[in-house]
């Protein structure tokens, strides 16, 4: 439920009528946007008198949330969430590329990609220290020491480092990561997104591999309602009959997340295709979807790469595709 306040309402009435609401066992969340102030109700709202609230002098309307997700859902926060990485801002107009390697692999692999990904505009620095793979015998990553590269680079770069956690009981080792990334695997790990909503860290949540919309938010409403709100979405591909791309690019995903959230909204186009060629095209088409940023995978040499090389770029590939993006969003802004 939520109270549309009039603009003239004093501080003294609006604090009378919180405290009335949480008296009631209530949540409270506030929006404040520019023309309009809101008051977010979280809990069992069904024993809440609309005509009550709607006699207060204050309240221009009432209105009861039909989506079970609240906190993500745009009509509890009007206005587009901007999430800061660590001085990194994603979404409300702010635009980002996440990239990086698969598995971080050396001292070496890691710290050369970080610096060709810098130099080509990307923001942030990807790395995968623990790889959730469908076979047990495939490479599952460095672990720890994996970590410890990724913080290398990012010392040497200044870039804010992204990195996939597989469970709760990492969490002491992710202290420095910047943006902790849930992959598709466990974006219905409820226990895990319990605990990511109690730390103050941007969580970059996947959709799952066969996960309607309304499922991914409710993902991310778990992460929010145990205080975490600063959560960024990703598309990274749904499985479908077809057989042509390991996964179905979902890009329509991107202007129904906006219509029904005010979370921010990237794209894998890596994952989604597994096919190097066309990650290019798709991160020019999720630009013109709406999308917040991009999230690539780079690789020094794709062919001797522990994980996902096909769908690798080479840094060449990247700052070529860089100088379209660049390109496409400029057009984009000018319409």
């Amino acid at each position: 439920m939520i109270i549309i306040l009039k603009k003239q309402a004093e501080e003294a009435q609006i604090n009378a009528l919180k405290k009335e609401m949480t008296d009631q066992g209530l949540g409270i969340h506030e929006s404040e946007g520019v023309n309009t102030r809101i008051i977010g109700l979280v809990g069992d709202t069904s024993v809440v008198d609309m005509r009550h609230i709607m006699a207060n002098s204050i309240v221009e309307n009432v209105q009861r949330i039909q989506e079970p997700y609240k906190k993500a859902n745009r009509k509890f926060h009007p206005n587009d969430t901007v999430v800061d990485v660590s001085g990194v801002k994603i979404g409300g107009g702010n635009f980002q590329v996440i990239a990086g390697p698969c598995s971080i692999e050396t001292k070496e692999q890691i710290t050369e990609v970080a610096n060709d990904v810098k130099n080509s505009g990307a923001g942030l620095l990807r790395g995968g220290a623990f790889k959730p793979r469908t076979s047990p015998y495939s490479f599952q990553g460095l672990h720890g020491d994996g970590l410890k590269l990724l913080l290398e680079a990012k010392k040497a770069t200044g870039l804010p480092v992204v990195t996939e956690i597989m469970d709760a009981s990492h969490l002491p080792l992710f202290e420095d990561v910047d943006l902790i990334q849930v992959g598709a695997r466990n974006m219905q790990n409820f226990e895990l997104l319990k605990e990511l909503g109690k730390i103050d860290k941007p969580i970059l949540l996947k959709r799952g591999l066969a996960a309607t919309i309304e499922e991914w938010l409710m993902s991310a409403e778990y992460i929010m309602a145990g205080g975490n709100e600063n959560v960024i979405l990703c598309e990274r591909g749904i499985r479908t009959y077809e057989t042509a791309t390991r996964n179905t690019l979902d890009l329509s995903a991107i202007p129904v997340i906006k219509k029904k959230s005010h979370l921010p909204v990237m794209v894998d186009p890596s994952h989604a295709t597994g096919i190097r060629e066309m990650v290019e095209p798709l991160s020019l088409a999720a630009i013109a979807a709406g999308a917040d940023g991009l999230m690539v995978e780079v690789h020094n040499d794709p062919a001797k790469a522990l994980c996902d090389g096909p769908q690798s770029l080479t840094p060449e590939q990247f700052d070529s595709m860089m100088n379209k993006v660049n390109k496409t969003r400029q057009f984009f802004e000018t319409l």
